[in-house]
């Protein structure tokens, strides 16, 4: 009788520990949900920083995790950018499809590209970027230098010579984001397991 009770009292304490353990796996996955997700990146405009996925020799993009928590865009962060009205993550290999590039200005900042030279210039002060892995020599359609308005940031992606950013008016206001449109700031790479580890935003 005493075994029986016992074996009941452990099956009970079993039972609420899951409950628990259930409770808590279901409030961290939400909490996560609201304030972290989780982009795949698609394309080579990042390289070498990222690295995205190709079809051809079936190279699956790197995975972040991205959060915009009290996120206010700085210069060197890597953020992951709406091309959508509604700010919804489209499918990949869309028009609409969300882009993640550096923040190279915000705000206030005047832009100036020396294509010949390949150097970057905010207010005046050439950038040091260790991260680019081609110069800046491409000129697309934005004429320099540019003001960026309050609200807005100016954005470059690491690979200089295959990227689509605001040297471009095909992407936001004249190549301008309208910082509504970040989705969140790229902190940390899940994946791949040997690339584990923290993004860095200089």
């Amino acid at each position: 009788m005493i075994a029986t009770e016992n074996g009941k009292n452990l099956a009970k304490d079993i039972i609420e520990w899951l409950e628990i353990l259930a409770t808590a796996v279901v409030a961290v996955v939400i909490i996560f949900s609201l304030i972290f997700r989780v982009a795949t990146i698609d394309g080579d405009s990042m390289k070498n920083t990222l690295t995205g996925a190709n079809p051809y020799t079936k190279t699956v993009g790197d995975k972040v995790i991205i959060t915009n928590l009290n996120y206010e865009p700085q210069r060197g962060d890597i953020v992951v950018i709406s091309r959508n009205v509604d700010n919804t993550v489209s499918s990949s290999g869309s028009s609409d499809a969300p882009i993640i590039k550096r923040v190279i200005a915000v705000g206030g900042q005047t832009v100036d590209i020396d294509f010949k030279k390949g150097i970057v210039y905010v207010d005046g002060v050439a950038l040091k970027e260790d991260y680019i892995s081609t110069p800046t020599t491409d000129k697309y359609d934005v004429d320099f230098p540019l003001y960026v308005p309050e609200g807005y940031i100016f954005v470059l992606g690491d690979n200089r010579q295959d990227s689509l950013d605001s040297r471009s008016s095909r992407i936001g206001n004249g190549g301008l984001i309208d910082t509504r449109y970040v989705l969140g700031h790229a902190v940390f790479r899940i994946f791949p397991f040997d690339r584990i580890g923290r993004l860095d935003n200089k």
